[in-house]
């Protein structure tokens, strides 16, 4: 069986920050569904305080009834996760692991992204094809360049356009992998909230939407944590919800009328743009970025911050609109829900005898 390894500083999945984690857990996952053995190499220390949450991510596995083991010589926490066999250790011990990892068998593929991304991958293409996966245009999203994989995996057509990719590297379009919703969407009168906002800090527009909630009283909003927590924003507003970093996220795309994505910044490809589509819940966002991209014909898109315009397509939204929009978000998301491996052989980053090792290993015992 080939073996493919992800590699970075942080959380080894399940665990969440942001949608990287989400996507290439989902992409690891496919590998291993697929008969390849997968290796995930984390951190239990946050890259960016150090912060260590060994604790936390034991509680939680425990919670989940996921077995895990941790070895006190090698300071590694272990465990399953869909097939996936996953190590966290802290940031200093990241590098040594690493090197055992290359040097012990043939490796088909390796993944790495984010924080000190181009080290990883500079040491792991001496060893095997490195795809240095862009999920922003960030210097953190694109610092995985410097290391100079082999390849260089755009997660949308904007990125792909802010990519000064070094000479040695084949950039690619690859679109993160989403998996599909059980069951039809519920329709419009059977949707008991109005607007949600994942991850309100800053950056994704927390300012316009805690506006928005002062303006629009007869609104009820939701309001889910992301990168940290902004609660503390938002006090005094009686029609706002706060909900804690969920992993149970298809509840909420289900009983919500509107996601709303007002991002300040260039965001690259929100996934819960395509996560909110497949349940049929359409998205009104800023014209930044690859919000446009997401989005498609799947919602209104908003130029600039003005408070009036989004309080108007808020209001507007209704009925045969809504439907329509609902309509095209989940067909526009359901275009995502595809084949990551065979995407990744037609672009060489894999080769086709990959795209199901269980199958061909099933076929060969066949035979014999």
């Amino acid at each position: 069986m080939p073996t493919a390894l992800f590699v970075w500083r942080r959380y080894t999945p399940p665990f969440l920050i942001g949608g990287a984690e989400v996507s290439q857990r989902l992409l690891a996952e496919e590998f291993a569904g697929a008969g390849w053995n997968v290796t995930y190499l984390g951190s239990y220390e946050a890259p960016w305080n150090g912060a260590s949450d060994l604790t936390a991510m034991c509680r939680q596995l425990a919670t989940w009834n996921v077995r895990y083991s941790y070895d006190h010589v090698r300071d590694e926490l272990r465990y399953q996760w869909n097939g996936v066999d996953c190590r966290a250790v802290p940031q200093v011990g990241l590098f040594p692991a690493l090197e055992a990892l290359l040097t012990a068998g043939p490796i088909e593929l390796v993944v790495t992204s984010q924080e000190g991304s181009a080290v990883l991958a500079k040491r792991a293409a001496s060893v095997a094809p490195v795809a240095g996966w862009v999920h922003s245009v960030s210097r953190t999203g694109v610092e995985v360049l410097r290391g100079r994989p082999q390849y260089a995996l755009a997660t949308s057509r904007f990125v792909a356009s802010r990519l000064d990719v070094p000479d040695g590297t084949t950039a690619v379009l690859f679109y993160p992998p989403f998996a599909a919703l059980g069951g039809e969407p519920p329709a419009a009168e059977d949707r008991t909230d109005d607007l949600l906002m994942v991850n309100p800090v800053p950056a994704k527009g927390a300012r316009l939407v805690t506006e928005l909630a002062r303006r629009l009283p007869e609104c009820r909003f939701t309001l889910v944590e992301g990168w940290w927590d902004t609660s503390g924003h938002f006090t005094g507003l009686a029609n706002v919800r706060w909900v804690r970093r969920t992993y149970e996220m298809g509840g909420l795309y289900r009983s919500h009328r509107l996601l709303l994505v007002p991002s300040v910044v260039e965001d690259a490809f929100p996934r819960v743009i395509i996560e909110a589509g497949l349940a049929g819940l359409p998205t009104i966002g800023s014209a930044r970025g690859g919000i446009i991209e997401a989005i498609e014909d799947g919602g209104p898109v908003i130029a600039g911050g003005n408070v009036e315009r989004w309080i108007s397509v808020i209001r507007s939204l209704d009925g045969p609109a809504w439907t329509e929009y609902a309509r095209r978000a989940r067909e526009r998301a359901s275009r995502l829900v595809r084949s990551c491996l065979a995407e990744l052989a037609v672009a060489g980053v894999i080769g086709t005898t990959g795209l199901s090792c269980r199958t061909n290993a099933a076929r060969s015992g066949a035979r014999s």
